[in-house]
């Protein structure tokens, strides 16, 4: 965000202890200006499409990083994800956020940084910033999530599709499906790069971003 301030008045918004994707989309659209560009990582991208999916006339842009579409599958691979999910958030409650964080981290940044300690450091302390009662409602909000295929084939906006190479949750094969469901999108893969893109990769995905906000 400091990387663009001089191209962009950002906001970060803050969910709360909302537990759905269509309520944090409400509260987007409650604190945002008339129009706005928006840009959403992860679950954050999953809120931007249900912004759009809501109130497309005021979204301007729309970037989606290191996210997905699709909902909750069905059968063994949905119990699966269900059960891990919810481990997790039983590890927070149990032992605190920094334990599951320790937990939850190694696969989600490239592997060849898993010993950088300046890097795995400042994501531990932001997420353990939240509180375990957070993490559990962002779960909810991830595990009954709305399918947002219908939302991609509608976005008429500059798109921006970014991934990282590594990514081993949302990578570039699903974000590459993504933007060929949204006409005239832009698909970015950064290299050396797992799914915390902007925490890994921030220059990088800062460039990509500023060139997002001068589309015209």
């Amino acid at each position: 965000m400091d990387a663009l301030q001089d191209a962009a008045i950002c906001t970060c918004a803050d969910y709360g202890g909302l537990d759905s994707i269509p309520a944090m989309a409400e509260a987007v659209l409650h604190t945002a200006p008339e129009r706005f560009s928006i840009a959403g990582h992860s679950m954050g991208g999953r809120v931007a499409l249900e912004v759009y999916r809501v109130a497309p006339h005021r979204v301007e842009r729309i970037a989606l990083l290191n996210t997905g579409y699709l909902p909750l599958a069905a059968g063994v691979a949905g119990e699966e994800e269900t059960r891990k999910r919810g481990e997790l958030v039983a590890l927070a409650q149990s032992q605190g956020m920094r334990a599951m964080v320790a937990q939850w981290l190694p696969p989600m940044i490239d592997s060849r940084r898993i010993n950088d300690a300046q890097l795995v450091n400042s994501i531990i302390e932001m997420m353990s910033r939240k509180t375990p009662g957070i993490f559990a409602a962002e779960v909810r909000a991830l595990l009954a999530r709305p399918d947002a295929t219908a939302v991609l084939e509608q976005i008429q906006c500059p798109a921006l599709l970014l991934t990282g190479r590594e990514d081993g949750w949302s990578g570039p094969a699903q974000h590459s499906a993504m933007a060929a469901k949204i006409a005239g999108s832009q698909l970015v893969v950064v290299p050396d790069c797992g799914h915390m893109s902007t925490m890994e990769r921030p220059a990088e995905v800062a460039a990509a971003l500023r060139a997002w906000i001068y589309t015209c």
